[in-house]
């Protein structure tokens, strides 16, 4: 058990992170983090920033042995970091774990080997496992790239016919995950968290709305019905058994049209359409992580307030500072920004939550609020 004192290990310095920290450092722990860029988001509020690469193996050792136990906040981190981490201090999740869900190929075909609800998919490495593949799952289906994709980067939307030679050659990578294409009534998630002795906590499921493939509203609770909403805790709480994850995994689903759950994509770490539980909860998802991996009992995940949480995109910085003072107007609402230097079209700046007493009306409020941004 690592107790208030003692010194954690973060690897990755975003906004995850940076939310993580503040968690920490409120229950008395020390933060070091590992981030190759400096001045990063976690980096401002950490103790000790390491800004060296990846393969610093050196700096990875010194790092290692400067605390007591570590943990990541995105997936884009090399496995064998990891492993040479996990040599001189324990790390959770273990590194399997983010190997499995970092990738999309091996992500898919855990879901499928432990009989997940999934979209049917196939592997292609080529234009001719491409064009077998389109014949065989049809149109319309999604083109991923097997790495590094998120917030609807490195995927292309098929339609009717295709050029599988065109296509592979724009596609440009040397594996891909075509699936099929789901009609969804709606997305939703849920953040679960395991301990090592196996205590398992699901917070309440987020209705999520994305815009332009990147989340904007996330709603809780959700306006779902409960048999759907205790599906998908069960199913989550499954999944993090079955990975063995010790810390916070998010699993993500598609509610199709007939009521049925599709598990679209996991994170072994907190997750954005979690945030809200950072003023909703009894306790929140970073402070879950913390208790999690730091061997303490877990928290409760109990709703205290509905709350609709609103992303704060770069696009609010187009004619200048946003106007956090008419948002702040609403009493009720709790302003995060996360400390990023610039702020570019599409990246997460930032977000606010809405909490009130009634799911649609706080709903409305949060909509007329993000107008005043």
């Amino acid at each position: 058990m690592i107790l208030p004192g003692s010194t954690l290990g973060l690897v990755g310095g975003g906004q995850l992170g940076r939310m993580f920290a503040i968690a920490a450092r409120r229950m008395g722990y020390r933060v070091h983090t590992f981030e190759p860029s400096p001045e990063g988001p976690a980096g401002q509020v950490s103790d000790r920033e390491f800004n060296n690469s990846y393969d610093d193996v050196e700096a990875l050792q010194t790092f290692a042995a400067s605390v007591d136990v570590i943990t990541f906040e995105f997936e884009n981190i090399p496995a064998h970091v990891l492993q040479t981490l996990a040599a001189i201090t324990p790390v959770h999740p273990n590194w399997n774990v983010l190997y499995v869900c970092q990738n999309r190929e091996r992500e898919k075909l855990f879901l499928r080997d432990h009989h997940y609800p999934h979209a049917e998919f196939a592997v292609v490495r080529s234009a001719g496992e491409l064009k077998e593949a389109v014949q065989r799952i049809g149109t319309p289906s999604v083109l991923k790239t097997a790495d590094f994709g998120y917030d609807g980067k490195g995927q292309k939307k098929l339609k009717d016919s295709v050029d599988a030679e065109a296509l592979w050659r724009e596609f440009n990578m040397p594996a891909g995950v075509l699936e099929k294409w789901v009609e969804f009534d709606c997305e939703l998630s849920v953040v679960c968290a395991r301990s090592a002795s196996g205590q398992i906590e699901t917070f309440p499921v987020s209705e999520n709305i994305h815009t332009n493939h990147i989340l904007d509203f996330s709603i809780v609770p959700a306006r779902l019905p409960e048999k759907i909403q205790l599906e998908a805790q069960n199913l989550a709480s499954k999944i993090a058994e079955d990975l063995n994850v010790v810390g916070l995994l998010a699993v993500e689903f598609f509610l199709t049209k007939e009521g049925k759950l599709i598990v679209n994509e996991l994170a072994p770490r907190p997750h954005n359409s979690g945030h809200y539980s950072f003023d909703a909860c009894v306790t929140s998802q970073f402070e879950q992580q913390l208790r999690a991996v730091c061997g303490l009992p877990l928290g409760s995940t109990r709703l205290l307030s509905p709350v609709v949480m609103v992303n704060i995109l770069g696009d609010a910085w187009s004619q200048g500072t946003p106007n956090f003072a008419g948002v702040l107007s609403e009493p009720d609402t709790k302003l995060h920004l996360y400390g990023k230097s610039e702020a570019k079209a599409g990246r997460k700046m930032g977000h606010f939550c809405v909490l009130g007493s009634e799911i649609e009306e706080t709903l409305a409020r949060a909509e007329k609020l993000k107008e005043l941004l």
